[in-house]
């Protein structure tokens, strides 16, 4: 997609340059067939050309505009989409890039230790008074604390109704991408290009072993729900492997399906089924079905996209569209992910993890190139296809997704060829953001910390919730617990 404008542009100039040629060669004025057709031939290019200068123009900032577009991220993920798909971006270094005329500047902070939210709460409230080349344009919110930065009361992400972005431009996405950064107001405040629905990745080799098949229906049935899912991994562990990788696993699963908010009247509360997956990961862990010590991420949870190279394989990791591309080591030739090792299928309950919102900052001096990159990476749909099929991405266009879902295109090497679009199409029209809160990231990565002592016999449960307990009250020093 890069260039492709100005490409088109070039064209359709060439092409009414010529045909002006033609139509200026009649020597005697007359109207002849020849004269006619160039005639019509130059109205077709003028306005093809008209129409490619708009479209060029789009993405271009108006004259008044800032010369410098400011980005925060916490990684490289959304870096990498503009770089690769936003027409006419040009990359100048690791945290440098051009627009035509405009300097982007990418500042990544990573979410580690809540820096990253600590670097956009020192900055965004005064944001409108920053000089020019200081402004933030753009920066990235998850979902898992989105709401703490499209409340209206707080005002850092500006309303997209304010940049002319209408709910007509958004209508192919799907609505819980839209409800995750609608204030108390309902007005939406930012926008992404993916949609996160998950499902139950799985290895084909030990699917064969133990199920006797790798077809995704046969392993879905073996997964239905928990109850078949635990005698699923009693097999499994009896055959001499995982089930998942380490204690972390399943708990987006668990934590997508409960029945009210972390915090409810300012008191931290444990769902019922929070405490199901404690329950539930302490007996899997004592059957040596799965790992207290691998930690999401780390060195030994990842030993399991390869072949023989941990304690145990690993049968299964959940996980959504990005977790292939991110996650599964696919560019690692030793990797059983680069050959197609893995299967897809919804697995126990529906679920989502995660996804990228794009918010414009309040103050921003680049209103029309925000506006443009909004729109053209949300719900310009080749680059959405093009996004879906050069990365593994479940993009948030129920089209694009159902054009995917019917088509070789969506067929993904990872997964031995198997096509997940239907089913991620399906899971994103069943996501439910009722019980999302602010508190959501820190409560549930402070929980799973506290709870890796129970898992491995270092404590109780009762140690493990006091562990939790200090640790909220001292990250969010205004809400109580149990």
């Amino acid at each position: 997609m890069k260039n492709v404008k100005k490409t088109l542009a070039m064209i359709a100039s060439i092409a009414m340059a010529g045909s002006v040629f033609a139509a200026c060669g009649g020597g005697n004025g007359g109207s002849s067939a020849g004269t006619t057709a160039a005639t019509t031939t130059a109205a077709e290019a003028a306005a093809e050309t008209e129409a490619a200068a708009e479209t060029e123009a789009a993405a271009e900032p108006a004259g008044d505009e800032g010369k410098v577009l400011n980005i925060q991220v916490w990684n490289e993920e959304f870096k990498s989409r503009v770089t690769d798909h936003y027409p006419g971006y040009e990359e100048v270094d690791a945290t440098h890039g051009k627009i035509g005329d405009v300097d982007v500047v990418w500042t990544i902070t990573p979410s580690t230790d809540n820096a990253y939210q600590n670097n956009l709460d020192s900055i965004l409230p005064g944001n409108a008074d920053a000089a020019a080349d200081s402004k933030v344009d753009i920066f990235l919110v998850e979902a898992d604390y989105a709401l703490k930065y499209v409340d209206a009361d707080v005002n850092v992400a500006m309303k997209l109704s304010d940049l002319g972005i209408t709910d007509a431009d958004l209508g192919d996405q799907y609505q819980y991408t839209k409800d995750v950064v609608t204030d108390a107001n309902g007005d939406l405040r930012g926008a992404s290009w993916q949609a996160c629905s998950a499902g139950l990745i799985y290895n084909r080799e030990i699917a064969k072993a133990v199920l006797g098949s790798d077809d995704p229906a046969d392993v879905q049935a073996a997964v239905a729900d928990w109850a078949t899912y635990n005698e699923t991994a009693a097999k499994v562990a009896d055959a001499g492997y995982y089930m998942t990788a380490g204690y972390a696993d399943t708990f987006r699963v668990y934590s997508n399906n409960v029945s009210a908010p972390w915090v409810q009247d300012g008191k931290v509360v444990i769902d019922p089924n929070i405490k199901a997956w404690v329950d539930a990961t302490k007996a899997q862990v004592d059957a040596g079905q799965t790992s207290a010590s691998a930690d999401l991420w780390g060195d030994e949870w990842a030993k399991g996209f390869y072949s023989g190279q941990g304690t145990k394989d690993v049968f299964c990791y959940f996980g959504p569209a990005w977790f292939f591309n991110f996650s599964m080591h696919s560019d690692d030739a030793a990797s059983i992910a680069a050959n197609g090792g893995w299967g897809f299928t919804v697995g126990p309950q529906g679920h989502f993890w995660g996804g990228t919102w794009i918010c414009a900052a309040n103050g921003t001096d680049n209103p029309t190139l925000v506006k443009d990159i909004i729109l053209t990476m949300t719900t310009n749909k080749d680059v959405l296809k093009e996004i879906a099929t050069a990365d593994s991405d479940c993009v948030n266009s129920k089209s694009v997704l159902a054009d995917l879902a019917s088509s070789e295109d969506g067929n993904i090497a990872l997964l031995g060829g198997q096509n997940p679009y239907a089913v991620l199409a399906e899971g994103a029209e069943k996501v439910d953001m009722s019980n999302l809160s602010i508190y959501d990231q820190g409560c549930n990565e402070e929980f799973q910390a506290a709870m890796k002592n129970y898992f491995s016999g270092a404590g109780s449960y009762e140690d493990a919730l006091a562990q939790f307990n200090s640790a909220i009250v001292e990250k969010y020093p205004e809400l109580t617990t149990d």
